[in-house]
């Protein structure tokens, strides 16, 4: 169980999130939503500690993260992984050696810095990208990859780390409705095997189609939290301050995307 107990950050006079509390039963899916600037980016962040609240607690089975500092923080960032927008691999790097980083916060110190991955870690690691229909890119560079091939690498790159949660944000943001949609089938498919996954994102319909419950933010205050179906017309009025029309009309304008598209966005 994830518990977020009035989680604040603030950022001089601007208050990015602003006391909210959730509480998040192993093995859910759920989609974070709001407008751009609402918070949503921010929050994962520091439920990963990446940035440190300001106000309020994380608490994970019984163990406050907030609190953590040193080995035991690097320990919560294995088991709590990121998965980011711009994919964050090593474009220089193989494939393998990208996934194989998943592993380095589980190696002493000497062979991390060496990189001496054992043949059980490397074995896991081509695993992972079969899992994904990669196995056949390890030894490609990462920069040779479509969007979509990298994104599937990076999460390959947080399954090596054996995580309970997997946060993703705004993992499909810079990808076309087909990688979007492998994408977000792979990150179900984790989910569908007990890790708990959190996932920022702007596409309506995505968050609808995938995740097991919704939350949204506006201004960085908790304003939804339900199941896809109680996502109603006013309900995403009060979300977006315009119709679920207007938004997938500004979303498509906003990528230049045709009238077709701008459905598939919103």
């Amino acid at each position: 169980m994830l518990e977020i107990e009035g989680l604040t950050r603030r950022f001089g006079a601007k208050t990015a999130v602003d006391a909210v509390s959730l509480s998040v039963p192993a093995g859910q899916m759920v989609g974070v939503i709001g407008r751009s600037g609402a918070g949503k980016s921010t929050m994962l962040r520091m439920l990963n500690r990446l940035t440190d609240p300001t106000e309020g607690r994380i608490v994970f089975d019984g163990t406050d993260v907030t609190a953590l500092r040193g080995r035991a923080l690097r320990d919560w960032r294995m088991r709590c992984a990121m998965v980011f927008q711009q994919f964050n691999l090593v474009q220089r790097l193989d494939v393998l050696t990208n996934v194989l980083v998943g592993r380095l916060n589980r190696r002493p110190m000497l062979s991390s810095l060496l990189r001496m991955f054992t043949a059980e870690e490397r074995a896991m690691a081509l695993a992972a990208l079969d899992r994904f229909d990669l196995a056949e890119t390890a030894l490609q560079r990462a920069d040779t990859l479509s969007g979509g091939q990298q994104q599937r690498v990076a999460i390959a790159r947080a399954l090596l780390q054996e995580p309970s949660i997997i946060l993703a944000d705004e993992p499909i943001a810079s990808l076309d409705p087909r990688n979007s949609r492998i994408v977000m089938e792979a990150l179900r498919g984790v989910n569908r095997e007990g890790i708990t996954v959190l996932v920022n994102l702007h596409d309506l319909a995505t968050a609808r189609d995938y995740c097991d419950r919704i939350v949204a933010l506006n201004a960085g205050r908790l304003v939804f939290d339900g199941p896809p179906d109680d996502l109603t017309a006013i309900r995403i009025r009060e979300i977006y301050g315009v119709s679920e029309e207007e938004f997938a009309a500004q979303a498509a304008e906003a990528v230049g995307a045709t009238p077709r598209l701008a459905a598939a966005v919103a």
